[in-house]
């Protein structure tokens, strides 16, 4: 559902804490343009971990196999 500008500025606090409490982003029409209204920090951590596709160059199963006791220091 989309808002006209008049709208949201009748409720613009109320509007803004549901978008916070929610986290579904707002649409305003304005003029025929659409804006959108959207909390910045959302999602989990994970959704803003970034790729390092050639971090680990070798196949998983190498390091399950490894001896590690020689590194461990209780």
């Amino acid at each position: 559902m989309a808002l006209t500008a008049s709208e949201l500025r009748q409720n613009v606090y109320r509007l803004l804490d549901q978008v916070l409490e929610t986290g579904v982003p707002l649409e305003i029409v304005r003029n025929g343009r659409r804006l959108r209204i959207a909390p910045v920090e959302g999602g989990s951590k994970l959704d803003r971990l970034v790729p390092h596709p050639d971090y680990m160059v070798d196949d998983p199963e190498t390091y399950v196999h490894i001896d590690w006791s020689g590194e461990w220091r209780p």
